[in-house]
């Protein structure tokens, strides 16, 4: 009887806390590696999903690396196949923390907070630290956020015939609004 009891407890206790987390599962990454006088190099990906501890200030965001979409479907291909390798990692993950974050501070003015954690992509991992702008709107928080990655530090490899055609600085925008 007590382990039915303690379970139950357990059990109401995770629906609550699920309760308190703020998520979406359309957020918006953008990526650019675009280098001038060439054909742009850009993406979106809209179906990534995000978790806010709206307590703690800590952030979960996930994004398939299918997901992203060109505007030429060639691009598309050689991103999947030659660049992210997308059957071995299928994914890209930050986990990390705004910090400072109080829910009761934030209105519909935007208010900029430090954004610290870890980055994973393409089997590596690396620290991010960079800027959010938070702001309340009529349907849930929105959390935009702006940085750039090296492609050298995620192990991704531009062959040297395309190497003046796309950037190894990639610029990366997200943009998430939690319910």
């Amino acid at each position: 009887m007590k382990k039915i009891i303690l379970l139950l407890l357990l059990l109401i206790h995770n629906l609550t806390v699920a309760q308190d987390e703020k998520t979406t599962n359309s957020g918006i990454i953008h990526f650019e590696a675009s280098v001038p006088l060439f054909e742009e190099v850009k993406a979106t990906n809209n179906k990534t999903t995000c978790f806010l501890n709206p307590k703690t200030g800590a952030i979960t965001s996930i994004a398939l690396i299918k997901d992203f979409r060109f505007k030429i479907p060639m691009m598309e291909k050689h991103f999947n196949d030659y660049y992210m390798e997308s059957a071995d990692y299928p994914k890209t993950s930050f986990k990390g923390i705004i910090e400072g974050f109080n829910w009761n501070i934030i209105g519909t003015s935007p208010k900029e907070f430090k954004l610290k954690g870890i980055l994973k992509m393409h089997g590596k991992s690396k620290k991010i630290s960079t800027v959010a702008i938070l702001r309340k709107t009529s349907v849930g928080l929105e959390i935009i956020s702006n940085f750039e990655v090296n492609s050298r530090d995620f192990n991704i490899k531009i062959p040297e015939m395309l190497s003046m055609k796309v950037a190894e600085i990639v610029k990366i925008k997200t943009l998430f609004v939690v319910k």
